[in-house]
């Protein structure tokens, strides 16, 4: 084994695409690499300060969708192009937007999976913790059971070390289930 140092190395790295409305109600999206589960009904996002953080600080609501390796050009655009510099950075990303019916933020439609979520509170000025109100899903990544079909739906992931957007690979095994042979 060879010692790396004090890395940002957790795998998978979710792209995370946070969606919210500005003063004037106008679409803003930014891909923030850095977030997870907190809890059952809880994300986080670690993001400094962007035009997204202002909106946040107005509206207090986002969404969070997720990276597809479909969109992964976009979604790109949308991590290194602020909105306080490009006014048609939406448009620019090919994106159309929904309104969420349950928060609001704007639902980006080329994103078949998206969180609907409040701001619950900010650690440290940089960590962001949302309560999941809802998730929205296209019908085109569901299996027949209703739930989301990782055949269908193409999530990647970021590599923090390497800087490159991997799609996630096959089903290798049942949870709470394969290790029951060791039991």
């Amino acid at each position: 084994m060879k010692d790396l140092g004090a890395k940002t190395m957790l795998f998978p790295m979710p792209v995370l695409i946070l969606g919210t409305y500005d003063k004037d109600g106008k679409a803003d999206a930014m891909n923030a690499a850095w977030g997870g589960i907190a809890d059952d009904n809880q994300v986080w996002v670690c993001m400094s300060k962007h035009k997204t953080t202002e909106n946040l600080a107005l509206t207090k609501e986002a969404t969070i969708a997720f990276g597809t390796v479909e969109t992964v050009k976009a979604c790109d655009y949308v991590g290194i192009v602020s909105a306080n510099k490009e006014a048609d950075k939406i448009k620019k990303a090919g994106w159309t937007v929904t309104k969420s019916k349950n928060v609001n933020a704007p639902i980006f439609d080329q994103l078949p999976l998206t969180l609907e979520c409040r701001l619950l509170k900010i650690v440290d000025d940089e960590k962001y913790l949302f309560q999941i109100v809802n998730v929205v899903a296209d019908e085109k990544i569901l299996g027949a059971d209703g739930n989301v079909d990782l055949t269908k739906y193409h999530p990647i992931t970021y590599d923090c070390a390497g800087h490159g957007y991997y799609e996630l690979g096959k089903r290798v095994g049942n949870a709470f289930s394969d290790g029951k042979e060791l039991a």
